[in-house]
Protein backbone atom coordinates (compact mmCIF):
# COMPACT_ATOMS: atom_id res chain seq x y z
CA UNK A 1 0.00 0.00 0.00
CA UNK A 2 2.91 2.45 0.61
CA UNK A 3 4.74 1.26 -2.37
CA UNK A 4 7.26 -1.06 -1.18
CA UNK A 5 7.86 -4.05 -2.36
CA UNK A 6 6.95 -7.23 -0.08
CA UNK A 7 10.08 -9.20 1.55
CA UNK A 8 8.62 -12.06 0.10
CA UNK A 9 8.39 -10.96 -3.30
CA UNK A 10 11.92 -9.67 -3.28
CA UNK A 11 13.60 -12.77 -1.90
CA UNK A 12 11.07 -15.10 -4.65
CA UNK A 13 12.75 -12.92 -7.31
CA UNK A 14 16.26 -12.67 -6.24
CA UNK A 15 16.07 -16.46 -5.64
CA UNK A 16 14.96 -17.08 -9.38
CA UNK A 17 17.85 -15.11 -10.35
CA UNK A 18 20.31 -16.87 -8.26
CA UNK A 19 19.47 -19.92 -9.57
CA UNK A 20 18.86 -18.97 -13.19
CA UNK A 21 22.07 -18.36 -13.29
CA UNK A 22 23.93 -21.30 -11.39
CA UNK A 23 21.73 -23.65 -13.24
CA UNK A 24 21.33 -22.40 -16.73
CA UNK A 25 25.12 -20.74 -17.44
CA UNK A 26 27.11 -22.30 -14.39
CA UNK A 27 25.90 -25.53 -14.30
CA UNK A 28 24.80 -26.52 -18.19
CA UNK A 29 26.56 -24.38 -19.95
CA UNK A 30 30.07 -23.89 -18.17
CA UNK A 31 30.18 -27.63 -17.02
CA UNK A 32 28.41 -29.37 -19.97
CA UNK A 33 28.26 -27.58 -22.98
CA UNK A 34 31.48 -25.85 -23.43
CA UNK A 35 32.63 -29.17 -23.56
CA UNK A 36 30.76 -30.11 -26.74
CA UNK A 37 33.22 -28.18 -29.23
CA UNK A 38 33.73 -29.34 -33.00
CA UNK A 39 37.26 -28.90 -33.36
CA UNK A 40 37.76 -25.76 -30.72
CA UNK A 41 34.23 -24.06 -32.57
CA UNK A 42 31.14 -23.41 -30.44
CA UNK A 43 27.70 -22.68 -31.22
CA UNK A 44 24.36 -24.68 -32.39
CA UNK A 45 26.25 -26.08 -35.37
CA UNK A 46 29.38 -26.86 -34.30
CA UNK A 47 27.30 -29.14 -31.64
CA UNK A 48 24.73 -30.35 -34.88
CA UNK A 49 27.71 -31.39 -36.98
CA UNK A 50 29.19 -33.32 -33.70
CA UNK A 51 25.39 -34.68 -33.45
CA UNK A 52 24.98 -35.57 -36.86
CA UNK A 53 28.39 -37.17 -37.39
CA UNK A 54 27.52 -39.91 -34.38
CA UNK A 55 24.19 -40.37 -35.85
CA UNK A 56 23.87 -40.40 -39.20
CA UNK A 57 20.22 -42.76 -39.30
CA UNK A 58 18.52 -39.52 -38.22
CA UNK A 59 20.67 -36.78 -40.02
CA UNK A 60 17.84 -35.18 -41.84
CA UNK A 61 16.03 -34.13 -38.43
CA UNK A 62 19.55 -32.97 -36.73
CA UNK A 63 20.20 -30.87 -39.76
CA UNK A 64 16.69 -29.08 -39.29
CA UNK A 65 17.51 -28.85 -35.66
CA UNK A 66 20.79 -27.32 -36.06
CA UNK A 67 19.35 -24.91 -38.84
CA UNK A 68 16.28 -24.00 -36.26
CA UNK A 69 18.69 -22.62 -33.88
CA UNK A 70 20.94 -21.12 -36.34
CA UNK A 71 18.21 -18.99 -37.23
CA UNK A 72 16.98 -18.20 -33.60
CA UNK A 73 20.16 -17.11 -32.91
CA UNK A 74 20.61 -14.28 -36.26
CA UNK A 75 17.88 -12.54 -34.37
CA UNK A 76 19.32 -12.46 -31.08
CA UNK A 77 22.68 -11.05 -32.61
CA UNK A 78 20.36 -7.68 -33.93
CA UNK A 79 18.61 -7.47 -30.87
CA UNK A 80 21.01 -7.90 -28.44
CA UNK A 81 22.99 -4.87 -29.62
CA UNK A 82 20.08 -2.98 -30.04
CA UNK A 83 18.27 -3.22 -26.23
CA UNK A 84 21.66 -3.59 -24.62
CA UNK A 85 23.16 -0.20 -25.95
CA UNK A 86 19.87 1.63 -25.71
CA UNK A 87 19.50 0.42 -21.78
CA UNK A 88 22.85 2.25 -21.46
CA UNK A 89 22.41 5.39 -23.14
CA UNK A 90 18.83 5.64 -21.59
CA UNK A 91 20.93 5.12 -17.66
CA UNK A 92 21.71 9.63 -19.27
CA UNK A 93 18.49 10.34 -17.77
CA UNK A 94 18.84 9.53 -14.59
CA UNK A 95 21.74 12.06 -14.48
CA UNK A 96 19.89 14.50 -16.76
CA UNK A 97 16.07 14.35 -17.88
CA UNK A 98 17.00 16.73 -20.93
CA UNK A 99 19.16 14.16 -22.41
CA UNK A 100 15.90 11.92 -23.26
CA UNK A 101 15.31 13.49 -27.04
CA UNK A 102 19.34 12.81 -27.48
CA UNK A 103 19.01 9.26 -26.73
CA UNK A 104 18.05 7.19 -29.82
CA UNK A 105 21.15 9.68 -31.73
CA UNK A 106 23.63 8.76 -29.23
CA UNK A 107 22.89 5.18 -29.67
CA UNK A 108 22.78 5.16 -33.06
CA UNK A 109 26.00 6.66 -33.06
CA UNK A 110 27.59 3.99 -30.78
CA UNK A 111 26.15 1.51 -32.99
CA UNK A 112 28.04 2.57 -36.22
CA UNK A 113 31.19 2.86 -34.08
CA UNK A 114 30.95 -0.40 -32.78
CA UNK A 115 30.21 -1.84 -36.09
CA UNK A 116 33.20 0.20 -37.55
CA UNK A 117 35.68 -1.16 -35.37
CA UNK A 118 34.69 -5.29 -36.04
CA UNK A 119 37.52 -5.09 -38.81
CA UNK A 120 40.21 -5.16 -36.18
CA UNK A 121 39.46 -8.44 -34.96
CA UNK A 122 38.34 -9.58 -32.18
CA UNK A 123 42.05 -10.21 -30.39
CA UNK A 124 42.72 -5.98 -31.10
CA UNK A 125 38.94 -5.40 -30.21
CA UNK A 126 39.35 -6.95 -26.72
CA UNK A 127 42.47 -5.98 -25.90
CA UNK A 128 40.85 -2.62 -25.64
CA UNK A 129 37.40 -4.31 -23.86
CA UNK A 130 39.08 -6.68 -21.78
CA UNK A 131 40.47 -3.85 -19.00
CA UNK A 132 36.83 -1.90 -19.34
CA UNK A 133 35.20 -5.18 -18.91
CA UNK A 134 37.36 -6.50 -15.17
CA UNK A 135 36.60 -2.82 -13.66
CA UNK A 136 32.66 -3.14 -14.68
CA UNK A 137 32.22 -6.05 -12.53
CA UNK A 138 34.46 -5.21 -9.97
CA UNK A 139 32.37 -1.84 -10.11
CA UNK A 140 29.47 -3.49 -9.55
CA UNK A 141 30.28 -6.02 -7.58
CA UNK A 142 31.46 -3.63 -4.89
CA UNK A 143 28.71 -1.83 -5.29
CA UNK A 144 26.04 -4.45 -4.57
CA UNK A 145 28.52 -5.82 -1.49
CA UNK A 146 28.03 -1.81 0.38
CA UNK A 147 23.80 -2.58 0.35
CA UNK A 148 24.29 -6.66 1.22
CA UNK A 149 26.52 -5.08 4.31
CA UNK A 150 23.89 -2.78 5.16
CA UNK A 151 21.09 -5.35 4.94
CA UNK A 152 22.42 -9.01 5.07
CA UNK A 153 19.05 -10.94 5.63
CA UNK A 154 18.77 -10.15 1.92
CA UNK A 155 21.32 -13.32 1.82
CA UNK A 156 18.64 -15.81 2.87
CA UNK A 157 16.96 -15.52 -1.19
CA UNK A 158 19.79 -17.98 -2.10
CA UNK A 159 17.74 -20.53 -0.49
CA UNK A 160 15.83 -22.13 -3.76
CA UNK A 161 12.50 -22.21 -1.37
CA UNK A 162 11.75 -18.53 -1.67
CA UNK A 163 11.43 -19.08 -5.66
CA UNK A 164 9.10 -21.56 -5.11
CA UNK A 165 7.20 -20.46 -2.76
CA UNK A 166 6.81 -16.83 -4.78
CA UNK A 167 5.73 -18.98 -7.92
CA UNK A 168 3.18 -20.82 -5.93
CA UNK A 169 1.74 -17.71 -4.61
CA UNK A 170 1.52 -15.94 -7.02
CA UNK A 171 0.39 -18.11 -10.01
CA UNK A 172 -1.21 -15.03 -12.30
CA UNK A 173 2.36 -13.49 -12.06
CA UNK A 174 4.44 -16.33 -12.70
CA UNK A 175 4.72 -16.33 -16.48
CA UNK A 176 5.27 -12.44 -16.42
CA UNK A 177 8.27 -12.66 -13.96
CA UNK A 178 10.39 -15.83 -15.12
CA UNK A 179 9.67 -14.03 -18.75
CA UNK A 180 11.70 -10.70 -16.92
CA UNK A 181 13.94 -13.29 -15.39
CA UNK A 182 15.37 -14.20 -18.13
CA UNK A 183 16.78 -11.50 -19.32
CA UNK A 184 19.61 -12.27 -16.41
CA UNK A 185 20.99 -14.83 -18.18
CA UNK A 186 20.27 -13.88 -22.03
CA UNK A 187 23.87 -14.13 -22.92
CA UNK A 188 24.56 -18.17 -21.97
CA UNK A 189 24.12 -18.98 -25.32
CA UNK A 190 26.77 -15.99 -26.96
CA UNK A 191 29.34 -18.08 -24.42
CA UNK A 192 29.19 -21.44 -26.44
CA UNK A 193 28.60 -19.17 -29.89
CA UNK A 194 31.87 -17.73 -28.78
CA UNK A 195 33.68 -20.37 -28.04
CA UNK A 196 36.12 -20.42 -31.62
CA UNK A 197 37.26 -17.04 -30.26
CA UNK A 198 38.25 -17.59 -26.46
CA UNK A 199 38.61 -21.16 -25.91
CA UNK A 200 37.00 -22.90 -23.47
CA UNK A 201 39.61 -22.22 -20.63
CA UNK A 202 39.41 -18.50 -20.65
CA UNK A 203 36.12 -18.47 -20.88
CA UNK A 204 34.93 -20.36 -17.45
CA UNK A 205 37.68 -18.69 -15.83
CA UNK A 206 36.12 -15.26 -16.21
CA UNK A 207 32.95 -16.43 -15.38
CA UNK A 208 33.58 -18.78 -12.43
CA UNK A 209 36.38 -16.19 -10.78
CA UNK A 210 35.01 -12.46 -11.54
CA UNK A 211 31.88 -13.00 -13.90
CA UNK A 212 29.34 -14.94 -11.50
CA UNK A 213 30.59 -13.69 -8.29
CA UNK A 214 30.23 -10.22 -9.16
CA UNK A 215 26.46 -10.45 -10.83
CA UNK A 216 25.39 -12.44 -7.65
CA UNK A 217 26.84 -9.14 -5.54
CA UNK A 218 25.29 -6.66 -7.66
CA UNK A 219 21.45 -8.31 -7.89
CA UNK A 220 21.68 -9.48 -4.46
CA UNK A 221 22.63 -5.69 -3.31
CA UNK A 222 19.80 -4.27 -5.83
CA UNK A 223 17.48 -6.92 -3.46
CA UNK A 224 18.91 -5.20 -0.35
CA UNK A 225 18.04 -1.59 -1.56
CA UNK A 226 14.51 -2.16 -2.53
CA UNK A 227 14.00 -3.72 0.79
CA UNK A 228 15.19 -0.15 2.42
CA UNK A 229 13.30 1.65 0.34
CA UNK A 230 9.63 3.02 0.83
CA UNK A 231 8.66 3.27 -2.62
CA UNK A 232 10.24 1.29 -5.65
CA UNK A 233 12.83 3.43 -8.00
CA UNK A 234 12.26 2.89 -12.04
CA UNK A 235 16.13 1.70 -12.27
CA UNK A 236 16.90 0.16 -9.25
CA UNK A 237 20.81 0.04 -10.64
CA UNK A 238 21.54 3.60 -11.81
CA UNK A 239 19.08 4.38 -8.30
CA UNK A 240 21.22 2.33 -5.79
CA UNK A 241 24.64 4.36 -6.67
CA UNK A 242 25.52 7.28 -4.54
CA UNK A 243 25.54 10.28 -6.08
CA UNK A 244 29.01 10.70 -6.55
CA UNK A 245 29.39 7.41 -8.59
CA UNK A 246 26.32 8.04 -10.89
CA UNK A 247 27.83 9.54 -14.03
CA UNK A 248 30.96 7.39 -13.29
CA UNK A 249 28.27 4.27 -13.68
CA UNK A 250 26.82 5.07 -16.62
CA UNK A 251 29.56 5.37 -18.54
CA UNK A 252 30.57 1.92 -17.62
CA UNK A 253 27.57 0.75 -18.17
CA UNK A 254 27.13 2.06 -21.63
CA UNK A 255 30.78 0.89 -22.26
CA UNK A 256 29.83 -2.40 -20.92
CA UNK A 257 26.79 -2.79 -22.98
CA UNK A 258 28.68 -2.26 -26.01
CA UNK A 259 31.47 -4.84 -25.07
CA UNK A 260 28.11 -7.31 -24.15
CA UNK A 261 26.99 -6.40 -28.21
CA UNK A 262 30.40 -6.92 -29.28
CA UNK A 263 30.45 -11.02 -28.28
CA UNK A 264 27.10 -11.15 -29.39
CA UNK A 265 28.56 -9.54 -32.64
CA UNK A 266 31.70 -12.16 -32.90
CA UNK A 267 29.28 -14.94 -32.22
CA UNK A 268 27.49 -14.11 -35.74
CA UNK A 269 30.27 -13.98 -37.72
CA UNK A 270 31.50 -17.42 -36.23
CA UNK A 271 28.15 -18.94 -37.00
CA UNK A 272 27.89 -17.57 -40.51
CA UNK A 273 31.17 -18.91 -41.18
CA UNK A 274 29.94 -22.64 -40.17
CA UNK A 275 26.85 -21.91 -42.35
CA UNK A 276 29.02 -21.21 -45.31
CA UNK A 277 31.71 -23.93 -44.78
CA UNK A 278 28.82 -26.33 -44.22
CA UNK A 279 27.08 -24.81 -47.48
CA UNK A 280 24.19 -24.57 -46.00
CA UNK A 281 24.53 -20.56 -47.14
CA UNK A 282 26.44 -18.92 -50.38
CA UNK A 283 30.39 -18.18 -49.81
CA UNK A 284 31.12 -14.68 -48.18
CA UNK A 285 34.43 -12.81 -47.75
CA UNK A 286 35.69 -14.63 -44.59
CA UNK A 287 38.98 -12.82 -42.89
CA UNK A 288 40.96 -14.66 -40.32
CA UNK A 289 42.03 -12.05 -37.80
CA UNK A 290 44.46 -13.92 -35.28
CA UNK A 291 47.44 -15.75 -36.19
CA UNK A 292 46.87 -17.94 -32.98
CA UNK A 293 42.94 -18.43 -32.81
CA UNK A 294 41.43 -20.12 -36.01
CA UNK A 295 37.82 -19.12 -35.06
CA UNK A 296 38.78 -15.22 -35.17
CA UNK A 297 37.30 -14.23 -38.09
CA UNK A 298 35.61 -11.38 -39.81
CA UNK A 299 33.06 -11.12 -42.45
CA UNK A 300 32.61 -7.50 -44.04
CA UNK A 301 29.08 -7.87 -45.45
CA UNK A 302 27.81 -9.71 -42.81
CA UNK A 303 29.10 -7.33 -40.33
CA UNK A 304 27.39 -4.21 -42.22
CA UNK A 305 24.22 -6.68 -42.74
CA UNK A 306 24.02 -6.64 -38.75
CA UNK A 307 24.76 -2.87 -37.81
CA UNK A 308 21.61 -1.93 -40.75
CA UNK A 309 19.57 -4.22 -38.86
CA UNK A 310 20.36 -3.26 -35.58
CA UNK A 311 20.02 0.34 -36.52
CA UNK A 312 16.63 -0.45 -37.87
CA UNK A 313 15.64 -2.18 -34.52
CA UNK A 314 17.03 1.30 -32.49
CA UNK A 315 15.05 3.51 -34.69
CA UNK A 316 11.25 1.58 -34.65
CA UNK A 317 11.20 1.06 -31.24
CA UNK A 318 12.89 3.91 -29.92
CA UNK A 319 12.94 2.38 -25.79
CA UNK A 320 14.45 -0.72 -24.47
CA UNK A 321 11.62 -1.17 -22.60
CA UNK A 322 10.08 -1.83 -25.79
CA UNK A 323 12.62 -3.98 -27.29
CA UNK A 324 12.29 -6.38 -24.11
CA UNK A 325 9.12 -6.88 -25.15
CA UNK A 326 10.88 -8.73 -28.33
CA UNK A 327 13.77 -9.75 -26.48
CA UNK A 328 14.24 -13.84 -24.89
CA UNK A 329 11.80 -15.83 -27.38
CA UNK A 330 15.04 -16.31 -29.91
CA UNK A 331 17.62 -17.29 -26.81
CA UNK A 332 14.97 -19.60 -25.21
CA UNK A 333 14.27 -21.32 -28.72
CA UNK A 334 18.50 -21.88 -28.84
CA UNK A 335 18.19 -23.46 -25.79
CA UNK A 336 15.71 -26.09 -26.80
CA UNK A 337 17.65 -26.95 -29.05
CA UNK A 338 21.14 -26.73 -27.36
CA UNK A 339 19.13 -29.61 -25.03
CA UNK A 340 18.07 -31.97 -27.89
CA UNK A 341 21.41 -32.26 -29.40
CA UNK A 342 23.07 -32.23 -26.58
CA UNK A 343 21.05 -35.00 -25.10
CA UNK A 344 22.22 -37.03 -28.60
CA UNK A 345 26.25 -35.75 -28.23
CA UNK A 346 26.13 -36.94 -24.24
CA UNK A 347 24.72 -40.22 -25.28
CA UNK A 348 26.27 -41.20 -29.09
CA UNK A 349 29.91 -38.89 -28.88
CA UNK A 350 30.56 -39.19 -25.05
CA UNK A 351 29.04 -42.42 -24.50
CA UNK A 352 26.90 -41.38 -21.15
CA UNK A 353 24.24 -44.37 -20.31
CA UNK A 354 20.80 -43.40 -20.88
CA UNK A 355 20.19 -42.76 -17.53
CA UNK A 356 22.97 -39.81 -17.26
CA UNK A 357 22.10 -38.48 -20.02
CA UNK A 358 18.21 -38.51 -19.57
CA UNK A 359 18.69 -36.82 -16.49
CA UNK A 360 20.77 -34.24 -17.52
CA UNK A 361 18.60 -33.51 -20.33
CA UNK A 362 15.21 -33.58 -18.50
CA UNK A 363 16.53 -31.08 -15.98
CA UNK A 364 17.78 -28.43 -18.38
CA UNK A 365 14.85 -29.40 -20.93
CA UNK A 366 12.25 -28.46 -18.00
CA UNK A 367 13.63 -25.34 -16.93
CA UNK A 368 14.73 -23.94 -20.34
CA UNK A 369 10.84 -25.03 -21.83
CA UNK A 370 9.28 -22.82 -18.65
CA UNK A 371 11.37 -19.87 -19.57
CA UNK A 372 10.23 -20.39 -23.36
CA UNK A 373 6.49 -20.90 -22.09
CA UNK A 374 7.08 -17.16 -20.52
CA UNK A 375 8.58 -15.51 -23.46
CA UNK A 376 5.91 -16.92 -26.12
CA UNK A 377 3.04 -14.49 -24.77
CA UNK A 378 5.88 -11.49 -26.33
CA UNK A 379 5.01 -12.56 -29.55
CA UNK A 380 1.88 -10.03 -30.06
CA UNK A 381 3.84 -7.21 -28.60
CA UNK A 382 7.63 -7.31 -30.28
CA UNK A 383 8.82 -10.91 -30.08
CA UNK A 384 7.47 -11.53 -33.39
CA UNK A 385 10.33 -9.80 -34.77
CA UNK A 386 12.88 -12.17 -33.72
CA UNK A 387 10.77 -14.67 -35.16
CA UNK A 388 10.05 -13.23 -38.68
CA UNK A 389 14.29 -12.54 -38.92
CA UNK A 390 14.73 -16.49 -37.57
CA UNK A 391 12.24 -17.48 -40.73
CA UNK A 392 13.61 -15.32 -43.21
CA UNK A 393 17.23 -16.66 -42.53
CA UNK A 394 15.34 -20.21 -42.27
CA UNK A 395 13.99 -20.03 -45.75
CA UNK A 396 17.53 -18.46 -47.39
CA UNK A 397 19.14 -21.68 -45.51
CA UNK A 398 16.12 -24.01 -47.20
CA UNK A 399 16.53 -21.80 -50.54
CA UNK A 400 20.37 -22.47 -51.00
CA UNK A 401 20.13 -26.04 -50.06
CA UNK A 402 17.44 -26.87 -52.31
CA UNK A 403 19.21 -25.14 -55.35
CA UNK A 404 22.47 -26.81 -54.43
CA UNK A 405 20.96 -29.96 -54.20
CA UNK A 406 19.30 -29.48 -57.71
CA UNK A 407 22.55 -28.06 -59.09
CA UNK A 408 24.77 -31.02 -57.60
CA UNK A 409 22.01 -33.40 -59.36
CA UNK A 410 22.42 -31.72 -63.19
CA UNK A 411 26.31 -31.79 -62.87
CA UNK A 412 26.26 -35.28 -61.39
CA UNK A 413 24.54 -36.60 -64.42
CA UNK A 414 27.14 -34.88 -66.92
CA UNK A 415 30.58 -35.49 -64.12
CA UNK A 416 33.41 -37.55 -66.03
CA UNK A 417 36.32 -38.66 -63.34
CA UNK A 418 39.47 -36.42 -64.25
CA UNK A 419 41.91 -39.54 -65.46
CA UNK A 420 39.11 -40.99 -67.58
CA UNK A 421 38.47 -37.86 -69.31
CA UNK A 422 42.14 -37.23 -69.07
CA UNK A 423 43.40 -40.48 -70.84
CA UNK A 424 41.04 -40.27 -73.64
CA UNK A 425 41.66 -36.92 -74.97
CA UNK A 426 45.16 -38.23 -74.53
CA UNK A 427 44.18 -40.91 -77.07
CA UNK A 428 42.21 -39.33 -79.39
CA UNK A 429 43.84 -35.11 -79.17
CA UNK A 430 41.29 -32.41 -79.85
CA UNK A 431 42.56 -29.55 -81.58
CA UNK A 432 45.32 -28.21 -79.34
CA UNK A 433 45.73 -24.36 -78.90
CA UNK A 434 48.86 -22.52 -77.12
CA UNK A 435 48.97 -21.96 -73.48
CA UNK A 436 47.95 -22.95 -70.02
CA UNK A 437 44.57 -22.82 -68.99
CA UNK A 438 43.65 -23.01 -65.43
CA UNK A 439 40.38 -24.68 -64.01
CA UNK A 440 39.34 -24.33 -60.54
CA UNK A 441 37.24 -26.75 -58.75
CA UNK A 442 36.40 -28.36 -55.63
CA UNK A 443 36.45 -31.57 -56.48
CA UNK A 444 39.85 -32.59 -58.18
CA UNK A 445 38.91 -36.09 -58.97
CA UNK A 446 36.52 -34.71 -61.25
CA UNK A 447 36.44 -33.02 -64.82
CA UNK A 448 35.67 -29.58 -64.17
CA UNK A 449 32.14 -28.15 -65.42
CA UNK A 450 34.31 -24.93 -67.24
CA UNK A 451 36.68 -27.81 -68.81
CA UNK A 452 33.50 -29.93 -70.24
CA UNK A 453 31.76 -26.74 -70.92
CA UNK A 454 34.83 -25.87 -73.72
CA UNK A 455 35.37 -28.90 -75.26
CA UNK A 456 31.99 -29.29 -76.25
CA UNK A 457 30.80 -25.67 -77.32
CA UNK A 458 34.70 -24.88 -78.34
CA UNK A 459 36.38 -28.34 -79.37
CA UNK A 460 39.80 -27.11 -78.57
CA UNK A 461 41.67 -28.27 -75.52
CA UNK A 462 45.28 -25.94 -74.15
CA UNK A 463 48.69 -27.50 -74.22
CA UNK A 464 48.55 -27.67 -70.63
CA UNK A 465 46.05 -27.60 -68.27
CA UNK A 466 45.80 -26.67 -64.67
CA UNK A 467 42.91 -28.36 -62.90
CA UNK A 468 43.42 -26.54 -59.50
CA UNK A 469 41.64 -27.18 -55.72
CA UNK A 470 42.28 -24.67 -52.98
CA UNK A 471 41.94 -26.03 -48.96
CA UNK A 472 41.86 -24.00 -45.90
CA UNK A 473 43.52 -25.53 -43.44
CA UNK A 474 42.70 -25.78 -39.72
CA UNK A 475 45.78 -23.85 -38.36
CA UNK A 476 46.73 -20.68 -38.85
CA UNK A 477 49.85 -21.08 -40.73
CA UNK A 478 50.81 -23.71 -43.36
CA UNK A 479 54.36 -24.18 -44.11
CA UNK A 480 55.70 -23.80 -47.64
CA UNK A 481 56.71 -27.41 -48.09
CA UNK A 482 52.95 -28.19 -47.58
CA UNK A 483 51.12 -25.49 -48.92
CA UNK A 484 51.49 -26.56 -53.00
CA UNK A 485 51.02 -29.95 -54.03
CA UNK A 486 51.63 -30.97 -58.23
CA UNK A 487 50.62 -33.80 -59.38
CA UNK A 488 51.20 -34.62 -63.07
CA UNK A 489 47.91 -36.81 -64.82
CA UNK A 490 49.43 -36.78 -68.50
CA UNK A 491 50.79 -34.47 -70.82
CA UNK A 492 47.35 -32.55 -70.77
CA UNK A 493 47.04 -32.54 -67.46
CA UNK A 494 48.28 -31.21 -64.22
CA UNK A 495 46.41 -31.65 -60.71
CA UNK A 496 47.86 -28.55 -58.33
CA UNK A 497 46.15 -28.19 -54.70
CA UNK A 498 46.97 -24.94 -52.46
CA UNK A 499 46.80 -25.08 -49.02
CA UNK A 500 46.35 -21.94 -46.98
CA UNK A 501 45.75 -21.34 -43.13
Amino acid sequence: SDGSAPREDVFGVLSLIVWALTLIVTVKYIRFVLRADNKGEGGTLSLMSLARGSFPAHSAAILALGVIGAALFTGDSMITPAISVLAAVEGLETVAPAFEPYVVPITVLIIIALFAVQRFGTGAVGGVFGPITGIWFIAIGISGLTHIIANPDVLWAINPYYAIHFLAANPALSLGTIGAVFLAVTGAEALYVDLGHFGRRPIVLAWLSIVFPCLLLNYTGQGAYILTRTNLPENVFFDMQPGWALLTMVGLATAATIIASQAVISGAYSLIRQTVQMNLLPRFSILHTSETQEGQVYLPRVNWILGAGVIVLVLGFERSSNLASAYGISVTGQMVVTDLLLFIVMRRVWNWSWAAALSATVLFLVVDLVFLGSNIIKVVSGGWVTLTIALVMCLIIWTWIRGTRYLFDKTRKNEIPLHFLADNLLKKKPHLVSGTAIFLTSDPESAPTALMHSLKHYKVLHEQNVILSVVTAQQPVVPDSERVKMETINELFMRVTLTFG
